[in-house]
């Protein structure tokens, strides 16, 4: 009886000194990713499972084909951030639900299905007419901009809540997406009758279908956005690499010079919430540069479609200048919360 009781408490001794470093390493919340740019190992600390959920699925949304080089939008473009207010990683609630943590994936799962499903389409379709293909891209991309304006304006018609900020930014990505659909015509990308069929039909289907999820949960259809507009910045940035060369001897549309140099840069400054306004002035002189200035616009666009996946994070970048000047003054109006979709509401009127 003695020997057996010696035995078991050795066991467990051992177990116990295995199962400590384990407990150490859980607590540490941290995840080692690999950069295929420089061959290196990043250590990044993370908040949450959510924030780990959603790199890893929008890492795959932006894959075009297997063999074909990856580009992730944080090392080909870093912007200027507010003076004195570096942005940080958003803070989440850690102690997230293991339902809610279904939630999120089965979002972000649909939402790759998806992206990745048209991808192969328009690799299938426009492997060797990159303008066309480009064409599609845009008309495509400009629609859920409009989905979730039209979707804020119900909310504020039934009296719901009311967010200025974020009909002032989605209606600069609108603009911003419209210029590019422009350049795209003017390239001579939409001369071919079923491009224009195929661009309009998607994007009629995609509008009802960002408005369905919008009212559902905007957490999910800023995600899908996020999906869309890393895999536009993965396409012109592989154009930009393939093609610079022969770029640079062509000239510039008109189209983009007026957008891009004009003297009112107001909406061309509202879109890019990453920034401060007037940090980014671009110098177009070839076609080089206007692929280059749009691909960084896709890029701007992956960033607030990000924040937005955050409740309330969302700012106006002149709204931030206005709420300095009131922080001086001593006048500010703190917001009231509110819930964000239908499936975001439920949530709180059963846990509340």
């Amino acid at each position: 009886m003695a020997a057996a009781t010696m035995a078991i408490s050795g066991i467990s001794s051992r177990t116990l000194a295995i199962s400590k470093p384990l407990i150490t390493l859980r607590r540490s919340r941290a995840a080692v990713s690999y950069s295929s740019s420089n061959r290196l190992l990043c250590h990044r600390p993370l908040s949450s499972r959510r924030l780990l959920f959603r790199n890893n699925h929008r890492v795959q949304a932006t894959i075009l084909q297997e063999d074909e080089e990856k580009v992730v939008v944080e090392e080909s473009f870093k912007a200027e951030t507010f003076a004195g207010k570096e942005k940080e990683p958003l803070e989440e609630e850690s102690n997230t639900s293991a339902f809610e943590t279904w939630i999120i994936k089965l979002e972000q799962g649909v939402n790759v299905f998806l992206t990745d499903s048209v991808i192969k389409i328009l690799d299938t379709l426009y492997r060797d007419r990159t303008y066309a293909r480009f064409f599609v891209l845009e008309t495509i991309a400009r629609v859920p901009y409009f989905a979730f304006m039209s979707v804020l304006h119900m909310y504020e018609t039934f009296g719901w809540w009311r967010r200025a900020d974020y009909l002032k930014v989605h209606f600069a990505e609108s603009w911003n997406e419209m210029h590019h659909l422009l350049i795209m015509e003017e390239l001579g990308g939409n001369s071919w009758w079923f491009d224009r069929f195929l661009a309009q039909h998607i994007a009629t289907f995609y509008y009802f279908m960002t408005v369905f999820l919008y009212i559902i949960s905007p957490r999910m259809a800023y995600h899908f956005s996020e999906c869309v507009e890393s895999h536009a910045f993965e396409t012109y940035d592989k154009f930009l690499k393939a093609s610079g060369e022969e770029l640079k001897n062509m000239p510039a549309p008109d189209i983009a010079v007026k957008y891009y140099t004009g003297s009112d840069l107001y909406l061309f400054d509202e879109f890019q919430t990453s920034r401060a306004p007037n940090t980014r002035r671009p110098v177009i002189e070839n076609l080089y540069d206007v692929f280059v200035n749009i691909r960084d616009d896709e890029a701007e666009h992956c960033k607030t479609m990000k924040a937005c996946q955050t409740l309330g994070s969302l700012r106006s970048p002149h709204s931030i200048l206005e709420d300095d000047a009131e922080e001086e003054s001593g006048c500010v109006v703190p917001e009231a919360a509110h819930c964000e979709g239908i499936v975001d509401c439920i949530k709180k009127s059963i846990t509340s």
